[in-house]
């Protein structure tokens, strides 16, 4: 059943946005193997009805269709506000709704940067905000934020994307101890370099990124799996794959000056 007017309280409920590509499209899959009803959420309704479809038909669970753009302010309050009206309550969010624009931020045009902190920032901060309490209240709850190896580390050619993830991984290092004894858990997903979209997009944008060497390109459905995992397990900090955890402990390990150089020239090989 794609969609229902209420339901019941036999499956967990998984709200997963950004579920009509990429990690979120991979991610619920998870979910629903798992036995987690679905509330899907994505600006393309259309995508999302196919991919609900599939998975209440494929899993036996159900799927509702909820399409948003949570980068325009209030739309977090009124999804939560609709979802309440039809008494689906939320055990697990994922918070994987993003947007990546590749290039100096000098050459970017003019709001780019304001609609990647919309969205990366700001629609991901009012969901917690619209739906953490009521987990603590019943204290049980998971949510999972869809994070990025850049979170650990300046990226030139990616500064505003790479300080929004950083947001992104210390607010769910800090909230995780806030919600430490409450039965709720939190955890950062920090993929690297991944075979999605957004990946196209960047290229697009500059054909240089082609020059990335193809092992450094992770898996969609791993980097999904992983996450899953790490999520039901109450882990707070999940980086998929050997060489982003070596490329994640060495940058909380290298001076920041040396850091920042390092990332510059790396950053100016691919402008």
């Amino acid at each position: 059943m794609a969609s229902s007017a209420s339901s019941d309280r036999s499956n967990p409920v998984a709200l997963v946005t950004g579920a009509s590509s990429g990690i979120g499209e991979a991610l619920a899959p998870c979910f629903a193997a798992a036995g987690h009803d679905l509330v899907l959420v994505a600006r393309s309704a259309d995508k999302l009805q196919v991919l609900a479809r599939q998975l209440a038909d494929e899993h036996g669970i159900k799927a509702w269709v909820e399409p948003a753009d949570l980068a325009q302010p209030g739309a977090a309050a009124r999804l939560v506000a609709t979802l309440r009206r039809k008494r689906r309550r939320v055990d697990v969010l994922v918070n994987n709704a993003g947007v990546l624009v590749q290039g100096p931020f000098v050459g970017m045009k003019r709001g780019e940067a304001g609609r990647m902190i919309d969205l990366n920032i700001s629609g991901l901060t009012a969901l917690l905000d619209e739906l953490l309490p009521a987990m603590v209240a019943r204290g049980s709850g998971r949510v999972l934020n869809v994070a990025s190896i850049a979170a650990f580390q300046p990226v030139p050619t990616l500064a505003t994307y790479a300080a929004t993830k950083a947001y992104v991984l210390s607010l769910t290092e800090s909230l995780a101890e806030e919600l430490r004894g409450t039965g709720v858990t939190i955890t950062a997903l920090c993929p690297g370099i991944t075979a999605t979209g957004m990946l196209d997009q960047a290229l697009d944008a500059n054909p240089q990124v082609s020059r990335i060497p193809g092992f450094l390109i992770g898996d969609v459905n791993d980097v999904a799996r992983q996450g899953f995992d790490a999520c039901m397990k109450g882990e707070v900090i999940c980086v998929p794959g050997v060489v982003n955890q070596a490329a994640m402990l060495a940058s909380r390990s290298t001076p920041k000056w040396l850091l920042r150089r390092i990332s510059g020239l790396l950053g100016r090989q691919v402008q």
